[in-house]
């Protein structure tokens, strides 16, 4: 009977060559690695997710999974996992096989089925197609590949994705909500979208032209970034508006928000644009404006309601008044923080805890106390949420730039580090602590820490470019308020520092993702998240953190419920100014009470804004650790003995137990393997412990740490076998009994693989002689292995016999 290699070979990659699989290029992928395997805290990755073969229509449109088994298997023992992968992929088909028989599972109707050979691609096709009421035209765009070139592949929730919002698309959704989170590849999703829409030729009105699409963003960044680099391949069709032009002859549009709408009297620039004339409005970061009904960015939306519109976010909005899934619907696909780490594609986090007596307890002045200014500070208990913003305590700011001092140069000082502030002049003051307590870092690079806010302007964006750069070791640390938030790709950022209180749920997700990038070539497998203010204790515990949002039903597309989007846009009446809403900054960094700088504050300007404290006692009086468990849950930091023993008492109930499981090289395997998995590596064990006796059994190694077992050695577990080894054995042969002493000696040296056959007799110096011979001293190859395996057993069992 054929292993599984062989039965994949010879049975089933013939019947798939008969059912025209393999006739044009990367329909058919064979071993595909679906995930990347999650990073444990051991550093080292779990098993990534692998199918044998995903059947594809065209590249980026996988329509089935095959699981395959070995020919004497049974055809269906593959099913469950294929089943797995296709709802991972999103897929409606799922087959197993042994290489005759094929089993299929139609994950839309639910129906399975023997059958004989694979269906062709045309006969998957149409089933899709008829399901989905769709002509061949109008399904064009889902059968246009995806761009492809060097290290530009889809991973499999991204072809997901890009799947979810054409099928919308062409299905006639108006508007439709996409949700990825941060460092999962949005804009890649984006560009793939509109290069198959482009591509294919697809437009509303069915004409005999490319797509004309507009790509929207309220930070330069956000539309510079994507047109100059993602969106590249577009070539000479991309052009992006402001500066008084607005391009009618291209067809991939890129634009600011604030580039569209004009802030004195006269028309808009987006109204020299037919209301007609894109097919498709892309809105990056949609949660930040165009959710709100009465922003002016809804203006723009509704101006060009006729194209489809499609709304990206890490984050959608929820709440009374702002709420992306009121507009654009139900996202068509979600692919979550959790998710990403989980699949490896995003690196897990830990979080310190830091607070300080005032942040403990708050703070309240003395009485009659009056700040810098000399005036008098109002007499009441200021807390956490009012630092920096109603009063604002130079000992605070120190203690905390100190203890993030003391972080970096205890774990790694060259590590990139975000520093969120409250506002531009507290980042200024963060900045200037800072170097205050590092005067040999600024010495060898003035450079190391920096602002970036709003004010930098162009010097700001010098430093943050040098930052994204993994090759350019300064700046190691940025202090921001608001501009780093969102729109900044920096993959070996490592630290992200809460230095403000983070109410919202949508920003804290936001700043989280600056460091969820993995830049594995770099070293950075996990990040950190320092939290000063209890911000990510509050939003880590709540249960709505990484949920699937309660999604609200579907919005009716006009005001009675019919299909079809409303016409809210009104034009300015002549000579009318547009009037910004608050929050409509366009993204900026927002700079209340920001003199500029950092400079002192205008008092008399700034009556009665915050005042400034600069005497008091304040220190660290609590500090805490957490990290992200196996089961993705984040829990107070443990030690490698704390985790052992947990893991330990929870599957054995003795010592002799967890002895008797270790004499199985599979089971110890597995013992092993699920420590490690959960960061406890025995060699991290070893170091936490005293007085540990060297050459200690790892089996003894855990027994002592979770029963207060007496810790054994190789070398006294081999002498205590030794002594008995003729009693134990007196059936064997002497030469036979010659061997099993030989294997306690490479034991006592090496450890318990020492005993796994055929592997122990491949080594000095059983390698002098042929395996047939040790086979013959012991009468049989199945005599040979019991004789090993009671040797083992008997090696675990002499502290029975000693006591």
């Amino acid at each position: 009977m054929r292993n599984e290699a062989e039965t994949r070979a010879e049975l089933i990659d013939p019947k798939l060559h008969d059912a025209d699989w393999d006739k044009e290029p990367c329909r058919v992928r064979r071993e595909v690695h679906l995930t990347d395997g999650r990073i444990l805290k051991s550093g080292e990755r779990a098993r990534p997710r692998r199918a044998d073969y995903l059947l594809c229509l065209r590249f980026g449109h996988t329509v089935a999974v095959v699981e395959a088994k070995e020919e004497a298997a049974g055809p269906g023992e593959g099913l469950s996992q294929a089943l797995e992968y296709a709802a991972m992929l999103g897929i409606r088909f799922a087959y197993a096989t042994n290489g005759h028989t094929i089993v299929e599972r139609d994950l839309e109707t639910g129906v399975q089925r023997d059958l004989d050979a694979f269906p062709t691609p045309d006969e998957l096709w149409s089933r899709l197609r008829e399901a989905q009421g769709l002509t061949e035209e109008k399904a064009a765009p889902l059968l246009e590949p995806a761009w492809q070139t060097a290290g530009r592949t889809l991973r499999y929730y991204q072809e997901r994705a890009v799947r979810a919002v054409l099928e919308a698309i062409v299905r006639g959704r108006p508007r439709v909500l996409l949700t990825m989170a941060t460092g999962t590849g949005k804009t890649e999703v984006a560009f793939q979208i509109c290069w198959r829409l482009w591509s294919s030729r697809w437009n509303l009105k069915g004409e005999h032209r490319r797509t004309r699409i507009l790509y929207l963003a309220d930070r330069n960044i956000l539309v510079d970034d994507p047109k100059d680099k993602t969106f590249a391949p577009f070539g000479n069709v991309l052009c992006k508006i402001g500066g008084g032009k607005s391009p009618l002859g291209r067809e991939m549009h890129f634009a600011l928000y604030q580039s569209l709408v004009s802030e004195g009297a006269g028309p808009n620039p987006f109204e020299r644009y037919p209301r007609d004339y894109f097919d498709l409005v892309i809105v990056d970061e949609c949660h930040r404006g165009s959710a709100r009904e009465t922003s002016l960015w809804r203006t723009v939306l509704a101006y060009f309601h006729a194209a489809v519109q499609l709304g990206l976010t890490a984050t959608p909005l929820h709440s009374d008044d702002v709420d992306s899934q009121q507009y654009f619907g139900k996202p068509v696909y979600t692919y979550s923080l959790r998710q990403g780490i989980n699949d490896g594609f995003l690196a897990p986090y830990r979080v310190f805890r830091y607070s300080t007596n005032w942040d403990a307890v708050g703070w309240r002045p003395t009485q009659d106390e009056r700040d810098r200014f000399g005036r008098q500070i109002p007499d009441q208990l200021y807390t956490t949420e009012q630092f920096e913003r109603a009063v604002a305590l130079k000992a605070r700011t120190a203690t905390l730039a100190k203890s993030l001092t003391k972080f970096l140069d205890g774990t790694d000082p060259g590590a990139k580090t975000i520093v969120f502030c409250v506002d531009q002049e507290h980042a200024a003051l963060v900045r200037d602590e800072l170097a205050k307590l590092n005067p040999e870092r600024l010495r060898a690079n003035p450079d190391w820490v920096c602002r970036v806010t709003s004010d930098e302007g162009d010097l700001g964006r010098a430093h943050l470019s040098r930052f994204q750069d993994p090759e350019c070791p300064t700046p190691v640390v940025l202090t921001t308020s608001q501009l780093l938030t969102t729109g900044v790709d920096a993959p070996d950022c490592r630290n992200v520092v809460l230095m403000r209180v983070v109410p919202s749920m949508i920003e804290f997700k936001q700043i989280i993702g600056r460091g969820t990038r993995l830049c594995e070539q770099y070293g950075k497998r996990y990040f950190n998240i320092l939290d000063y203010t209890g911000s990510a204790t509050t939003h880590f515990a709540d249960p709505e953190f990484d949920d699937e949002p309660e999604f609200a039903t579907d919005i009716p597309f006009d005001l009675e419920g019919n299909p079809g989007i409303p016409d809210p846009y009104v034009p300015r009446p002549p000579g009318s100014r547009a009037q910004p809403l608050p929050g409509d900054h366009g993204g900026d960094d927002p700079a209340s009470n920001d003199p500029p700088g950092g400079a002192a504050p205008d008092v008399s300007a700034r009556q009665p804004g915050k005042f400034y404290i600069d005497g008091g006692d304040c220190e660290i009086v609590s500090e805490d650790a957490h990290e992200l468990d196996h089961d993705g849950a984040l829990t107070a930091r443990a030690s490698a003995s704390e985790i052992v023993q947990t893991w330990v008492l929870a599957h054995f109930d003795s010592d002799a137990a967890l002895r008797a499981a270790w004499c199985s090289p599979d089971r110890r395997t597995e013992i092993l393997g699920e420590l490690a998995n959960r960061g406890a590596r025995l060699s991290d064990v070893l170091r936490e412990l005293e007085g540990v006796p060297d050459g200690i059994d790892l089996c003894d190694l855990l027994t002592s740490v979770t029963f207060g077992a007496e810790p054994r050695t190789r070398a006294w577990r081999a002498a205590q076998a030794r002594a008995q080894l003729d009693a134990r054995f007196a059936h064997l042969p002497t030469e036979a009994r010659g061997v099993l002493d030989q294997m306690l000696t490479r034991y006592e040296a090496h450890g318990p693989s020492e005993f796994v056959l055929p592997d122990a007799l491949q080594v000095p110096p059983f390698d002098e002689r042929e395996v047939g011979e040790y086979v013959a001293m012991f009468g049989s190859p199945a005599a040979l292995r019991a004789a090993v395996e009671e040797l083992q057993r008997f090696v675990y069992e002499v502290d029975a016999l000693a006591g």
